[in-house]
């Protein structure tokens, strides 16, 4: 199968790549930079240069493959402020690989997160694959793509936890955790710290999308979360114990001037199960949860 990557060279693409080149795949990366087209084809991939913006160009490259997986998004406008901006371009890109897709029965893969669950309400239980609302923040992306189905488009959303973790993680949330830390010399969590993050490892994440490319229904909402629930209390003091730091309790008026971006994400209960994931399409996560992933110490190399 010729599959189109965008968000190749990033993170988790990084994963992706590989784990589709492993089963056999064909795949083109979408890369916005000479360097990021290098970081591909060192993968074993091939390279097509361009950006989000690029409509015709993701309309051409979805028409000529034979699925699609949507892992880039606009993080450095998330980070600053403009998220309508990032969720704009996002739909936008969406649409036009749609385009390409229509009529086709191939499978597109889009990306959502987790935390849209409690944005969206979801509070006193975890939140399930069957959790949907009627529009909002990435959510318009993520219903648009469950639609697909009636274009004859095998289009499916992985909603990803907030904290995908790794040695390759360089820039996600756990990266900011322990910058906070080093900056501020203690780990912080906000009040009793018992609001929980789900979490996936890298490497776990990849083998969904791999499963979700290969049979995951039209229409369906799947869940990249291994831990459930981690409390922030906890991955706060493993930040701590990693960094020999002191871990303390913050009041909420302190999160935006220790956290940054990042103040309101760690005042978030956001439980997530997995469990119809793993029955649907036979995901079984192997890898080190996030607490053990900590404390193996490659976040908190010099």
């Amino acid at each position: 199968m010729r599959v189109f990557v965008t968000g190749a060279s990033g993170h988790l693409g990084s994963a992706v790549v590989p784990a589709l080149l492993s089963a056999r795949h064909d795949v083109v990366g979408l890369a916005r930079s000479d360097t990021s087209a290098a970081a591909i084809e060192k993968l074993g991939a091939e390279a097509r240069r361009g950006d989000l913006s690029d409509l015709d160009l993701l309309r051409a490259e979805a028409a000529a493959s034979d699925g699609v997986i949507h892992l880039a998004f606009r993080h450095d406008l998330m980070t600053t402020g403009d998220m309508a901006g990032a969720a704009e371009v996002d739909l936008d890109a969406l649409k036009a690989l749609a385009d390409g897709l229509d009529g086709s029965g191939k499978p597109l893969i889009g990306t959502s997160g987790t935390a849209m669950l409690a944005l969206g309400g979801v509070v006193g239980r975890p939140g399930t694959e069957r959790d949907t609302f009627p529009n909002g923040y990435r959510i318009d992306a993520e219903n648009f793509v469950a639609d697909l189905a009636s274009r004859d488009v095998r289009a499916s959303v992985i909603r990803l936890a907030p904290t995908v973790h790794s040695s390759l993680d360089h820039y996600g949330f756990i990266t900011v955790l322990v910058a906070a830390a080093r900056q501020h010399g203690y780990a912080a969590y906000v009040g009793d710290g018992a609001n929980r993050w789900p979490a996936v490892h890298t490497l776990d994440a990849a083998e969904l999308y791999r499963l979700a490319l290969d049979k995951a229904p039209a229409g369906t909402r799947l869940h990249a979360a291994a831990d459930e629930g981690v409390p922030l209390q906890q991955i706060a003091a493993a930040i701590g114990r990693n960094l020999d730091i002191p871990v303390r309790s913050i009041g909420p008026d302190e999160a935006n001037d220790y956290f940054g971006f990042l103040g309101s994400f760690a005042q978030m209960d956001n439980p997530t199960s997995s469990a119809i994931t793993r029955e649907l399409l036979g995901w079984v996560p192997t890898h080190p949860g996030l607490i053990a992933d900590l404390d193996e110490g490659h976040y908190f190399q010099a």
